[in-house]
């Protein structure tokens, strides 16, 4: 039932194109239609999952270094240097990141045997523990927030947001487009 309630009143991105609509009538408003609703969804998305690892006594930075670690598969180890092209972020936000984690029991730092320069971050069985039980609930967290979707739309917008993210990197080499004047 509350989906179609949420069917029947138009949301707040539609508000604002209207507005938009009223107040410069010669702009083309429908780049919101989709990266407004794109970027209200993902605030959304953002605090529902936050909440859930908050739960499990993790902060989203963290979960990001214990999943890539267990990605990584046995002995689930990685340097600074790997968890950082990972996607993650810079060497040094990975530091502090990783202090917290081994502070907390979740992973030990070592010593390469034959390069003493390089230091590897290994989850513990403690950390190895928490990443399968919290990715566990993370991942039905996640089915829940995609249950208004039927398995097609699922796939669909999956595809759609591929490409969409494919269509924003391209950007960088694209021309501006002049705005449209009606």
């Amino acid at each position: 039932m509350a989906q179609g309630r949420a069917a029947r009143k138009p949301d707040a991105v539609a508000g604002i194109v209207g507005d938009w609509a009223r107040e410069r009538p010669e702009l083309d408003t429908s780049p919101l239609e989709v990266l407004a609703r794109l970027h209200r969804s993902y605030l959304q998305y953002q605090s529902r999952m936050t909440a859930r690892l908050d739960e499990h006594g993790l902060s989203v930075a963290g979960f990001d270094v214990l999943t890539a670690l267990r990605r990584a598969g046995a002995p689930y180890r990685l340097t600074a240097g790997q968890l950082a092209a990972s996607g993650l972020v810079s060497s040094a936000g990975v530091t502090l990141r990783l202090d917290r984690l081994e502070k907390d029991g979740l992973l030990v730092r070592e010593r390469d045997a034959e390069d003493r320069r390089v230091v590897y971050s290994r989850l513990t069985d403690a950390g190895l523990r928490k990443v399968d039980e919290v990715f566990s609930a993370h991942l039905e967290n996640e089915r829940r927030m995609l249950g208004g979707l039927s398995p097609a739309e699922h796939r669909q917008l999956g595809r759609l947001l591929s490409k969409l993210e494919r269509s924003i990197v391209d950007s960088d080499d694209a021309p501006a487009q002049p705005a449209e004047t009606g």
